[in-house]
Parts: structure tokens; sequence; C-alpha cells
């Protein structure tokens, strides 16, 4: 059990890896498509507030997302045949260069194969997973409408401003912007392996006690439970969220070009002015939705709708319609996808091993 255990850990961290240089894409195409920094400039910076993002956010994603599905009627198998379904997703549309969300690729193929083991769709909490498959409509448009307001705000301040000097002051104000955009997107993204392994930690420990043995001190979680009967996670042991706020640095290091031409230049074209609206907006709603609401929400989503919402400021035609509606199927896809993925791959693990059933 001990090494199935540490099997998953160190899938989750190259999920983590993988989904920093698959979503390195949010963080920097905008700030790379107007040559405020160049390519590797911008993977250092993202990488660097990808990090820092510990030392800010709680765990209230991470909290949502060990709760998808009900724990102690999984396994540890379930949750590696959700986390191999997710790596597999996530670097086939990477490979296309389809920006997909890899926070709901995880999710997708975490109740995937919870389902596939208890054979019943009740294993799922429908409350979490509704609350998310809301914000896979709502955070493109809340992007895209802050978007709009906030570039409607800076065209009308800046009407009479130089040409050439507000051109200067944008460039160096999106660089701020950048920041607080991958600084919201290492708080984001980095929490949702963060829960899949406290997940697994909660089901390891209660495998354990189960049979008469201590739970190690480094894999102890502690649950608190409120005035309503609602749980959550209060103590969760350093090294599980600073190794994951880790790996989404060196991922986004690596980068994720493929996908950057995409949301850079495929969507509609962004000057600095426009980079800093769209991803002021993009960090605006990861924090408002994230972080107040706890909803795992997706980056990808966020900062695709507020690009669009940028080139909507111009004109409709500005934005091309034809990538966007690619992209939705993409996101429409991805959670239905990953789950029988992930069910494909239990049913395997189970044939090579049986105890998987249990």
């Amino acid at each position: 059990m001990l090494t199935l255990l540490v099997v998953i850990i160190i899938l989750g961290l190259a999920f983590d890896l993988i989904n920093g240089f698959h979503d390195a894409a949010n963080s920097i195409a905008t700030v790379v498509s107007t040559k405020v920094l160049t390519p590797f400039q911008a993977v250092v910076w993202a990488a660097m507030f990808n990090f820092i993002a510990f030392w800010i956010f709680d765990l209230k994603v991470a909290n949502t997302v060990a709760k998808t599905v009900h724990s102690d009627s999984i396994n540890l198998y379930v949750i590696m045949a959700g986390l191999i379904a997710a790596i597999f997703w996530n670097l086939l549309t990477w490979w296309f260069g389809i920006p997909s969300s890899s926070s709901h690729t995880l999710i997708g193929g975490f109740a995937g194969a919870a389902v596939a083991h208890a054979h019943s769709f009740d294993v799922i909490n429908q409350g979490t997973i509704f609350t998310i498959m809301l914000f896979i409509v709502l955070a493109p448009f809340i992007g895209m409408l802050v978007a709009f307001i906030i570039t409607v705000i800076i065209v009308n301040l800046c009407r009479k401003a130089n040409p050439y000097q507000a051109d200067k002051w944008f460039r160096r104000l999106q660089l701020i912007s950048s920041a607080a955009f991958s600084l919201g997107h290492g708080g984001s993204d980095s929490q949702k392996v963060i829960g899949i392994i406290t997940a697994s930690m909660v089901v390891f420990g209660a495998w354990m006690t189960k049979h008469g043995m201590p739970v190690p001190k480094w894999a102890h979680i502690q649950e608190v439970i409120d005035a309503k009967g609602h749980s959550t996670y209060a103590h969760v042991p350093d090294w599980i969220p600073i190794t994951c706020y880790l790996c989404i640095g060196l991922g986004t290091m690596m980068g994720g070009w493929r996908i950057i031409k995409t949301m850079g230049t495929k969507i509609t074209k962004v000057t600095p002015l426009e980079g800093v609206a769209a991803e002021t907006a993009g960090a605006i709603t990861l924090y408002g939705v994230s972080q107040g609401l706890g909803v795992p929400v997706s980056t990808t989503h966020t900062i695709v709708g507020s690009i669009m919402g940028v080139g909507m400021t111009k004109r409709l035609s500005a934005v091309r319609w034809g990538v966007s509606i690619n992209l939705l199927w993409a996101w429409i896809l991805t959670i239905p996808v990953s789950g029988l993925l992930a069910a494909l791959v239990y049913y395997v693990l189970k044939l090579i091993d049986p105890a998987a059933a249990n």
C-alpha cells in the first residue's frame, strides 16, 4: 500500500509539472505576443510567481478537489487511474496545441475512476461537481465581461495620452498584470494536485487505521468538522503544497509553446494596453472565484474569456470566433472524456491487480 501511495504522489507531481508547461500559455501568452518579454524571460517570470503563491493563498481549492468524491468509497487505484487519464489527456491536448483545462481534466479523471469502481454515481459529491460544471460556463464569461469593462475604462482614461508614452507605460504595467495572473495561476492550479494527494493520504490513513497500524506523521491529515457538519482538511503536511508549487513552477519554465501560439495570436491580436486589461481581468476572476469561493476554476477558460473580452472592445469581428468555438468544444469534452479514459484505465488496473476492486 505504501508503494502504491508513493507511485500516486510521483504521478501527481508529474501531472503538476505537465500542468505547468501545458498552462504556461495562460500566464505568458499576452506578455509574449506583445513582445514585452522574450519567451524565456516570460516563463521564468511566471514560474517565480507560481511558486510565490504558496505563501499567499490558503487551501480552499485543494479542499474542494479532495472532496470531489467521497473518500470512504474509493481506494488508491481509483486515484491512480484518474491521474494516469489526466496526464494522457493533458499531453494529447498539449501536442495538438489545444488550451484545455488541466483542472477539469484532473477532476474528470478522479470522478470517472470513482464511478467505475463504485458502479454508481452516488460516489460523486454532486453539489461540488455541479458547481465546477457551472463555472466551466461562467468563468470565461466573467473574464470576458471584466476584461471588456477594464479595457473600456482604460481607453477612455488614456484617450488624450501620447500614444508612444502610453505604450511605454503599458509595457511596464504588463509585467505587473502578468505577475498577478501567474500568482493566481499558481494559487489555483497547484491546489488541484494538493487536493488529489490529500485525498490519497486520507485513503491511505484509513487503510492503515483499519489494519491496526499507526499513520506516519508525514502522511497524517487532520480533518475538522464545523458547526454545520461540513468537513475541511485543517492541516496538510507542508511538504505537499511546497512540492506541488515547486513542480508547477518548474513546469511553467519548460514552456508550452504550441498552446502559447493559439492563446497569444490565434484568438485576437493583443496590444500592451489590452494585455494589461486581459491579465488583470483574469487575475480578478481567479482570485474572486478560486480564492473567494473555493471553486477550482480553470485558468485556461478565464484567460481565453478575458482575451476575447478585450478583442470585443474593438469590434466583434476582431475575435476569431471559429478558433474560440473549437476551444469551447475542447472545454465541454474535457470532463466526460477524462472520466471515460479514467474508467478504462481503472478497469485495466483491475485486470492487472484484482485488489483494485476492493
